[in-house]
């Protein structure tokens, strides 16, 4: 057995749902022009440091000296459909606001980066004619995760800009290990989204737009939860009950109907973040607030933030 196979079978041991291997070329022009138009025509003020290292973000060898493959690994997120029993929504509150699937989970960051850092551990010892270095990028590190991915095998990059897995879908959280190893590189898949609209037919505030971009400054996962201050009224009106991020491009996916549901036991799900009631966000301390959601993504809100994310869905309810 080689080296990548080793690698890849001790990832699927971890708990990783997909794991493939790219080298650290640059990625493809195209990818690299597109994310720049990107950066003029849709990116808010809140992300402009996303322009920052842009020579970095598309040649993951400037990531670490003499990098020569990118190993790269996906878990899937899909909520637990057993968990969502009716007895579970009859017991809802009416008053609640959504919270998107990734954010029902511990951080996935964390979690991630120390399965990435245990499969480092396992390459050291493996490898012995050599000493192999590493960078481990999990959202860390300007490195662009998602065409890297596809050209590792592991899906293909949809309408909804997500990487979408054929048999696992498009909930898929990535993380990355660049190292000067040499290692063989998977193909990619010759799978596409055709001539489906769903997911852009389904975003509320029509941020996907027809021309293949995504206008960041409508998206709902960016107004509630990076953006601040007032959200403009017609786009406050659309959020709906979204209290924290939105999964509608991903609910409307074909890819996602059939995928099954997560079935890592490690990676710990919490059934009551999935609707939070939204007095009792807007009555919340900030000691509660740190205490309830210490190891979740819904921390990067922060409180101020979610209690003006939830005026607005009690107003969007009545």
């Amino acid at each position: 057995m080689s080296i990548a196979e080793k690698i890849k079978q001790k990832a699927l041991e971890l708990g990783f749902d997909l794991v493939g291997i790219t080298t650290a070329a640059p990625v493809a022009g195209e990818r690299s022009k597109a994310f720049n138009k990107w950066l003029v025509d849709c990116c808010p003020p809140n992300l402009q440091y996303l322009k920052n290292n842009l020579d970095k973000r598309f040649e993951p060898a400037k990531l670490l000296p003499n990098a020569k493959s990118v190993i790269v690994a996906a878990i899937n997120y899909k909520t637990p459909s057993a968990i969502f029993s009716p007895a579970f929504y009859a017991g809802l509150k009416e008053l609640t606001g959504k919270v998107a699937s990734y954010a029902g989970y511990e951080d996935y960051h964390t979690f991630i980066k120390n399965k990435l850092c245990s499969l480092a551990e396992f390459i050291k010892t493996n490898v012995t004619e050599a000493k192999p270095q590493f960078r481990i990028c999990v959202d860390s590190a300007p490195i662009a995760e998602k065409p890297l991915a596809a050209r590792a095998g592991l899906g293909f990059i949809g309408k909804n800009h997500l990487l979408i897995n054929p048999t696992l879908g498009p909930q898929l959280l990535l993380g990355e290990i660049v190292t000067d190893l040499l290692l063989k590189p998977d193909k990619p898949i010759k799978v596409d989204c055709g001539s489906c609209t769903k997911c852009i037919d389904a975003c509320p505030t029509k941020a996907l737009r027809p021309d293949g971009y995504l206008d960041a400054r409508k998206c709902i996962s960016y107004l509630t939860i990076e953006h601040k201050g007032n959200i403009p009224d017609e786009l406050a009106e659309k959020i709906g009950g979204h209290l924290f991020g939105c999964d509608d491009c991903i609910l409307a996916c074909p890819f996602q109907h059939k995928a099954p549901a997560c079935e890592n036991k490690d990676f710990r799900y919490y059934p009551d973040r999935a609707n939070l009631d939204l007095n009792e966000i807007l009555n919340m301390t900030n000691d509660a607030f740190e205490e309830r959601f210490f190891d979740s993504p819904i921390l990067r809100a922060g409180l101020p933030h979610l209690k003006s994310t939830a005026h607005i869905c009690l107003e969007n309810i009545f």
